[in-house]
């Protein structure tokens, strides 16, 4: 018998993320980033499409600090920005 499971389920087999471990920011190291990604899309009715400046530079936090793998930005749907985002303009200072 299965305790908390639906009757008839014997096993369940997941399949892993498409790019990989997506790990937890314990520390917080791009909280500021994603603060302002759920600002804008309050502000915007949840038009992610008018937050994009603020979800990628979420991204390019997590991949500076080691959160998700390295990648480009045209390969995470970003193709058509070109301008670097608030994160890469403090770097360049």
């Amino acid at each position: 018998m299965s305790y908390g499971r639906p009757p008839g389920i014997e096993s369940f087999s997941g399949k892993p993320p498409a790019l990989g471990s997506f790990p937890l920011d314990h520390d917080g190291e791009c909280k500021d980033f994603m603060k302002e990604y759920i600002k804008c899309l309050r502000a915007n009715k949840n038009d992610n499409g008018a937050c994009r400046e603020f979800s990628r530079a979420y991204l390019q936090c997590r991949m500076d600090n080691g959160l998700m793998a390295q990648d480009d930005m045209k390969n995470l749907g970003y193709q058509d920005s070109s301008k670097p985002t608030a994160g890469e303009e403090s770097k360049n200072k």
